[in-house]
């Protein structure tokens, strides 16, 4: 974003950055518990896309604002969680539960958007986003999905849409498949069957492997 001023320029910071690990995938997939996990066992900071302060008020926003007024929003969030990775990256690796994928995949499913055209207006901005080290795309079955749902702490709006809106959770997964597909870091990660501990466990050593 070389020709933008010099305040709307992405901060620099000296030193080699630690790994960033991105989990992406539907809401009740195991993102939240699984990156709980490696940040403990990488010594990792942790964050959510969304972070504070819009965490605090995406529900207003989903409900009052028309698509693109809420695209804007969600981009503020990611403009801001990539401020806090970069900066949280010089000391430790990072590890965050959503991203860019989770924004495109998301408004294009609630929208009934094609991928494509919500990844155009969001280009622009890419060169102000941190690159991930690796993107993890978590993915189980239908029956296992509906299974984790019923056992989640945090139930929001979205999560009871996913299951209760026809072919939303059809479109939420093929934009999931679509985004990554474009994803230069994208791993994808079957969970059916497996604990939260062996995924971690999985992710570990394919990141120490990748950077060998």
């Amino acid at each position: 974003m070389t020709s933008m001023p010099p305040p709307y320029q992405p901060l620099h910071y000296d030193g080699e950055p630690y790994p960033v690990i991105v989990l992406e995938g539907v809401s009740g997939i195991g993102k939240s518990t699984l990156a709980g996990l490696l940040a403990k066992r990488l010594k990792a900071s942790s964050l959510h896309t969304l972070s504070a302060p819009h965490t605090e008020w995406s529900s207003t926003v989903n409900s009052k604002l028309r698509s693109l007024p809420q695209l804007a929003f969600y981009l503020s969030g990611l403009l801001h969680a990539s401020d806090r990775i970069r900066e949280a990256r010089m000391h430790s690796p990072v590890v965050a539960d959503r991203y860019l994928s989770s924004v495109i995949a998301c408004h294009a499913a609630v929208h009934r958007l094609p991928v494509p055209a919500v990844t155009t207006l969001l280009e622009p901005f890419r060169p102000y986003l941190a690159t991930p080290t690796r993107t993890f795309y978590l993915r189980c079955s239908e029956d296992e999905l509906r299974a984790r749902m019923t056992v989640k702490e945090d139930v929001k709006g979205d999560d009871i849409d996913l299951l209760a809106i026809p072919d939303r959770l059809p479109r939420l997964l093929a934009n999931f498949t679509s985004v990554a597909e474009d994803d230069e870091s994208a791993v994808w990660l079957d969970t059916d069957d497996k604990t939260p501990e062996e995924l971690a466990g999985w992710i570990i050593d394919s990141l120490e492997r990748s950077l060998a």
